[in-house]
């Protein structure tokens, strides 16, 4: 019987199965979202809740627990710092999964492993939407001409001048003109001899 067996084996040792996890809930805590196979991301979750339930505890237990799991203590220092303030609220199912599609090389199905609560940030950083009847700062000023528009670019410093097309060259104008470098010439395959 497989009593108290949780987790799935993904036909690897116990030993690269937790190494493994170790290393996809480290990078998931360090980029705050990971591409991964489908079997992978399901069972990451279990490990990335996990620790974010060690870290709104916050006790020097719980740290050192998570320290046994995670391999960089700089990413259990800031989980433990922030996780109280962007996970509070919820209890439990700290991150999403989206998929994502198949990989290319064995179409194996992919999953976007995200941790939930950083769209509070997003939504800060968004504009607030305008409204249909207000005019916009670009209809009320008239458009300038490209000669302009080309003479004020040049005097701010950084612009790169237009480029110019070149006029076609004339006989006297090539003859006076260095020589241009010529270009490798393709290597011919080798002969092989049937001696």
């Amino acid at each position: 019987m497989r009593h108290r067996k949780a987790g799935l084996k993904l036909s690897r040792k116990t030993k690269h199965l937790n190494s493994m996890f170790r290393n996809l809930v480290t990078s998931l805590l360090k980029h705050d979202r990971i591409r991964t196979t489908d079997t992978k991301a399901k069972e990451l979750r279990r490990w990335a809740d996990h620790l974010v339930t060690l870290a709104k505890r916050g006790d020097l237990h719980a740290r050192r627990q998570a320290l046994a799991i995670v391999q960089e203590p700089g990413v259990v220092h800031t989980l433990f710092e922030k996780a109280a303030e962007r996970f509070g609220k919820l209890a439990g199912g700290y991150t999403r999964t989206t998929k994502v599609g198949f990989r290319p090389g064995d179409n194996a199905p992919m999953t976007l492993v995200e941790f939930v609560g950083g769209e509070t940030e997003a939504k800060k950083k968004k504009k607030p939407k305008k409204k249909a009847g207000a005019p916009t700062a670009a209809k009320k000023k008239p458009a300038k001409d490209a000669a302009a528009v080309a003479e004020e670019k040049p005097a701010e410093g950084k612009a790169k001048p237009a480029r110019r097309k070149a006029a076609p060259k004339s006989d006297a104008a090539t003859a006076d003109a260095p020589a241009e470098p010529a270009k490798k010439k393709p290597k011919a395959k080798k002969e092989e001899a049937s001696e």
